[in-house]
């Protein structure tokens, strides 16, 4: 009798001890499984306690092939949305380029176009500082060219490659991207200072004619930078060189 008592109060304790799920739970539950499914959380509970059963000297193959995949999915998003990111940055860098652009074809006479480089051309590409370099035998001290100071800057014949290349004899590009400790006063006049990174445009006028320079400068050291793509900057530079000619010829 004692045994038989014993043996009932275990079964009670047993039956006790596996608790059941409410019936309305459960039936949600079966009929929408992809609920269960789709929480990691509640996934990684129902892994665990499953390992737990098991014992700690079986290996669950199962479980680690889950984690590596597990790892693999956050792996692939946080790539997607790295690569969303940068489409929405290169979306709004293409916009930001062609607002430019139509802005700097509005004015019809060439001192206009100019001054509009310094003033809100820059401010639509958020540079500091927009700065033009041509080479030329005339003298800064021409009174045509001392009115587009703030915007112009004037240089001597082999200024502008010596600048890119810093008097090293290596390829130049279209577009140089930098960072500096300081701007070059004969560029950047009073503003040279606190200019720590620019982009250099090259460009070409034609035969016959010496090159030029456009350059933007930047308050912001991580602005420009050498890892950063350049075709946006390669595409304003052949639309100024191209309204250039038409000023020039």
């Amino acid at each position: 009798m004692v045994s038989d008592k014993v043996a009932k109060n275990k079964n009670e304790t047993d039956m006790s001890s596996t608790a059941k799920i409410d019936d309305s739970l459960r039936e949600k539950i079966i009929s929408q499984p992809d609920m269960v499914l789709d929480d990691q959380d509640l996934m990684r509970a129902l892994i665990a306690a499953n390992e737990k059963t098991m014992g700690g000297n079986i290996v669950d193959l199962r479980g680690i092939a889950m984690e590596r995949l597990e790892a693999r999915l956050d792996r692939l998003e946080d790539t997607h949305r790295s690569v969303i990111a940068a489409a929405y940055e290169n979306l709004a860098g293409t916009n930001q380029v062609h607002r430019a652009i139509l802005r700097m074809l509005d004015p019809v006479e060439f001192e206009p176009f100019l001054h509009d480089l310094g003033g809100e051309v820059a401010d639509i590409l958020r540079v500091d500082s927009v700065r033009l370099v041509l080479e030329s035998v005339q003298s800064e001290d021409d009174p045509a060219i001392k009115k587009l100071g703030d915007v112009l800057s004037v240089a001597e014949p082999g200024f502008i490659d010596d600048y890119l290349n810093g008097g090293r004899n290596v390829p130049l590009r279209q577009v140089t991207l930098r960072q500096l400790h300081s701007g070059s006063e004969q560029i950047y006049g009073e503003d040279s200072d606190w200019i720590r990174s620019e982009a250099c445009l090259k460009l070409d006028f034609g035969d016959g004619r010496l090159p030029g320079m456009l350059v933007m400068g930047a308050e912001d050291p991580h602005q420009f930078t050498p890892q950063q793509g350049t075709d946006l900057l390669a595409f304003f530079a052949g639309v100024f060189e191209r309204a250039m000619r038409r000023w020039l010829s």
